[in-house]
């Protein structure tokens, strides 16, 4: 697939780091220092301009306290979490909901549909931070890309489709948590991007989905499924 000067790294599980062809570096759901499948030499991050927060569970945000008061991104998420990641030192934020668009930095990002939940681990509490998300991501060339955050399968993904037409998009395999191959078949079939590019699976044991059997429920669907390695750049 042509990302027509769009660089787009998975740092694993749900992160991704990208590049605009502008330059400006997008972080994609913050755990990277602490993420296992993170490679060494992919995680001190040449700066960050946006961070994108799909919802506040620790394996998608936890190092975003720490990064924020490195890099002093703006902060795009639910307004809940981004409150409280500004209290948490986060000088910059956006917060948005659901079915809005913005632009930051040279980009436009909507906010759309995730069917998952959402609590940040504060100490020992579990802090409410507004519902789980997706992101549809809007550059000046280029094709629409979708991050789904971690979701279900459900059927609105129609509307993204019909509203948004992303081309390329990111979609969780693992099962347990999120949806499996099974739902992330059904998923491409409603949403009918271009190219899909599996994550949130091999993380941990119990995420047992795996992109090949992934590839095996999507062979008829005449989509290309980019299944990379942590660390890779498309």
């Amino acid at each position: 697939m042509n990302l027509q000067g769009i660089k787009i790294t998975w740092l694993g599980h749900a992160t991704f780091f990208i590049e605009t062809p502008g330059g400006k570096k997008i972080l994609v759901d913050p755990w990277v220092q602490n993420n296992p499948k993170c490679p060494d030499n992919k995680k001190k991050l040449p700066g960050i301009d946006v961070m994108l927060c799909t919802h506040g569970h620790g394996d998608h945000i936890g190092d975003g306290v720490e990064l924020v008061k490195k890099h002093n991104p703006v902060v795009v998420g639910a307004f809940e979490l981004c409150m409280w990641m500004q209290k948490k030192g986060a000088k910059q934020i956006s917060p948005m909901n659901k079915g809005g668009s913005q632009p930051v930095a040279d980009v436009r990002v909507t906010m759309v549909h995730a069917d998952h939940s959402c609590g940040i681990q504060d100490g020992d509490e579990i802090v409410y931070g507004g519902e789980a998300a997706g992101y549809v991501i809007e550059f000046e060339k280029g094709p629409k890309v979708y991050h789904a955050g971690d979701t279900a399968v459900f059927g609105d993904m129609q509307l993204i489709r019909d509203l948004y037409k992303p081309e390329l998009v990111m979609l969780p395999i693992g099962d347990l948590f999120t949806m499996g191959p099974r739902e992330a078949a059904l998923a491409c079939k409603l949403l009918q991007p271009k190219a899909v590019v599996p994550m949130h699976f091999g993380t941990f044991p119990a995420l047992t989905g795996t992109p090949d059997e992934f590839k095996r429920m999507t062979s008829n669907l005449g989509i290309e499924v980019i299944a990379m390695s942590p660390g890779q750049t498309i």
